[in-house]
Formats: structure tokens, sequence, C-alpha cells
């Protein structure tokens, strides 16, 4: 399915729609990756944050551990990670439609650059 930049799919009984047709659901890795929430008008903003930590984090260089190290000590970032894996971090369903305010938070903490 081709969906285009900024389109806007709906959400019902846990699943994402485009025009009529289901896509994922709400809480799938595919959901996380490729869309937004945008209920509060800030869905572009909150992608780039969400894009830009990612990116950040993955970047294997000198501070890989360093970065990753703050965000396992820090009582925000814990809010956001998923309980049931205590020995990796992945991040839950929330982290992806945190507040803003929580998300530039992140991204300072991590040095992430958003565009």
């Amino acid at each position: 399915m081709n969906i285009p930049w900024g389109a806007v799919l709906e959400e019902q009984g846990g699943l994402l729609f485009w025009r009529g047709e289901a896509v994922c659901t709400a809480t799938s890795q595919d959901a996380y990756d490729y869309f937004s929430r945008d209920d509060d008008g800030q869905g572009e903003v909150r992608g780039r944050l969400v894009g830009a930590i990612m990116a950040r984090l993955e970047r294997r260089d000198s501070g890989y551990q360093p970065r990753w190290d703050k965000v396992w000590k820090d009582h925000l970032c814990q809010k956001y990670r998923r309980p049931e894996h205590e020995d990796w971090w992945l991040w839950s369903y929330d982290f992806f439609n945190a507040p803003i305010a929580d998300l530039r938070y992140i991204a300072a903490l991590v040095g992430a650059r958003v565009s």
C-alpha cells in the first residue's frame, strides 16, 4: 500500500485505516516507524522528534554507550521503556505518543538534532 507522506489515517478498534483499508495495528512496529499521532496537531513535530531520537541512539560512534547510559539512568526515559525487557531497551507505545515537551527533553538528553 502506498500512503502519501502527511496522509491522515483513521484509528478504529486498534487498527489504522487508509481509505477504508486496514494498514496495521496502532501498536505495531510499522505504526511506530511510519506514523505519528496527530490528535493534538503536533504529529509532524512528534514524528521528527521520535525519528531524531531513534537515529541518534542508533548511531554507533564513540558516544553510543554514554548516550544509552543517560537514557537508562533518566527518570523520564524510564517512563517510556517497555518493562518486560529487563536487559535491553525498547521504547513503549507511550514513547511514540509522548507529549512534545517530553520528546524535546529526551532529544536534548541524547543530543538529537531535530530539523
